[in-house]
């Protein structure tokens, strides 16, 4: 599955929808000619019907086959793939030309309100003008009515006293327990950033990252920093309004993951405790926090709605790199600005950093900017926890390798070992994981584990999870027959 990347441009708010009028008194000119419901310059004041007839509608209003991989790193996104999930046609799945190597590019017509039009003339006198006489005078009584009644009842019972109740608990005073929605975002909110990147072109964005420990690192997005990895400006800014100046520790365009690190950071930050996204079921709760759109501090809720959702996500850009993951999905609104936030589960640990949307082809809004569909993505913590440790430490992700190219084209039958590597490299890397466990070239693998393995770009979330050293089983067709082998995943430094 391929997605889109969140963008950070913040749409204009909506015009206030026009105030409803009554429809005006029959008149004798006729409707003014291409006058579109929403577009009308004003509308006309609403007139006792006994009184003189409205003024004239104004008129003249404006109508308003399998591919090699290629060379660069980290694998490109698969064909076809929308904006955060661009186009491309191969990869590397380690070594030479493998896994953690090689890398391609890859508002209706009728507006806030009701249409009006104008009523037709009547000569009768009886038209629609009579009828809202009639209506007016009947809520006339039937108000007289309702307020003689209420000076008769209020009489009858003066001096009886309020039967209003007054809640005992309201607004401040209430105690939030921690397993609430608004306990969690009052906990969570404190150790969440809203963070600004700025290029040294002027260009940058919006996005959200979390207190990863007392040391001032903050976790987000890749794709959040990138404009800033070379030269650019960072600043985060926590709830409270207190802004930092920050830079960019490492960044892993693959995993898209970075973390960032405060200047001068307080001595009083609370990390964010870190869950087992391991042990997240579909349908536990989930709440997302983020600053969609620019909004910073927001509160969404809703679930997990699939696990191990395998993503390709990238910024659409021509020379963009794509990202793999075996997300979690979740339903609670994920939007532009959503991206580095923290997923949370009910007790406020967080299982995922929110990362992708699949969103509509266009954004609708006037903003030409997709929006939540309630199809949302997160890195699982677990993996962002070990990528995250190693930015700290080196500066540079470790990917885990199998040692193969693997083709990157969308398909249900399993992820193919293409018949060429990566710039005449050998399609499986001598002396290379692949290689020891024999597989060949033309090989299919369709399961890594208990992981059923659909596509290239499944295959490279799968070994992803993992960590170098770690022993999986791989099964793989080959001339027809399926076979099983052990495989020991190597490992890659840096996104070069």
């Amino acid at each position: 599955m391929s997605t889109e990347n969140e963008g950070t441009a913040v749409p204009p708010a909506p015009s206030a929808p026009p105030v409803p009028v009554d429809a005006p008194a029959a008149s004798a000119q006729p409707p003014a000619p291409h006058q579109p419901p929403a577009q009308q310059a004003s509308a006309p004041t609403p007139q006792d019907p006994a009184a003189t007839p409205p003024a004239p509608t104004p008129t003249g209003a404006p109508p308003h086959g399998h591919t090699p991989p290629d060379a660069s790193w980290p694998p490109p996104p698969p064909p076809g793939t929308p904006a955060y999930g661009g186009g491309g046609s191969g990869a590397g799945a380690g070594g030479g030309g493998g896994f953690g190597e090689g890398h391609g590019g890859g508002a209706g017509g009728g507006g806030w309100g009701a249409s009006y039009q104008q009523p037709p003339a009547s000569g009768s006198g009886r038209g629609r003008g009579g009828v809202l006489a009639g209506v007016l005078i009947a809520a006339l009584v039937a108000g007289g009515l309702g307020g003689g009644l209420g000076y008769t009842l209020a009489k009858n019972n003066d001096g009886g006293g309020s039967t209003t109740v007054s809640a005992s608990d309201t607004g401040g005073s209430v105690k939030r327990e921690a397993g609430t929605v608004a306990g969690v975002a009052g906990k969570a909110l404190p150790s969440t950033v809203t963070i600004q990147a700025e290029g040294s072109n002027g260009e940058g964005g919006t996005g959200t990252g979390f207190v990863f420990d007392k040391e001032g690192h903050i976790v987000t997005n890749n794709h959040v920093v990138a404009e800033a990895v070379d030269g650019g400006k960072l600043s985060a800014v926590f709830p409270d309004g207190k802004k930092y100046d920050a830079e960019v520790v490492g960044n892993a365009q693959g995993y898209d993951v970075a973390v960032i690190k405060l200047e001068n950071a307080p001595s009083d930050l609370n990390p964010l405790p870190l869950g087992d996204s391991d042990k997240v079921a579909v349908g536990d709760s989930t709440i997302a926090i983020g600053a969609p759109f620019g909004l910073s501090n927001t509160v969404t809720t809703g679930i997990i709605s699939a696990k191990n959702r395998p993503v390709a996500s990238s910024d659409g850009a021509a020379d963009s790199k794509a990202s793999y993951m075996s997300a979690l999905q979740t339903d609670a609104s994920i939007n532009p600005g959503n991206s580095g936030g923290p997923l949370l589960d009910a007790q406020g640990n967080v299982i995922g950093i929110n990362s992708a949307i699949q969103s509509t082809s266009n954004g609708g809004f006037g903003t030409g900017q997709s929006g939540s569909i309630g199809l949302g993505f997160a890195i699982p913590v677990n993996q962002a926890k070990f990528v995250a440790q190693q930015l700290i430490k080196s500066g540079k992700p470790v990917y885990a390798k199998i040692g193969a190219s693997v083709s990157l084209e969308e398909t249900t039958n399993g992820a193919k070992l293409t018949e060429q590597g990566v710039g005449g490299s050998a399609p499986v890397e001598k002396g290379g994981p692949a290689a020891d466990a024999g597989l060949k070239p033309g090989d299919v693998i369709t399961k890594l584990d208990d992981r059923v393995i659909d596509s290239g770009p499944t295959l490279i979330g799968e070994i992803w999870t993992h960590k170098p050293g770690d022993k999986v089983t791989v099964t793989y067709e080959r001339d027809g027959k399926q076979r099983t082998t052990e495989v020991t995943l190597g490992s890659k430094l840096g996104d070069d």
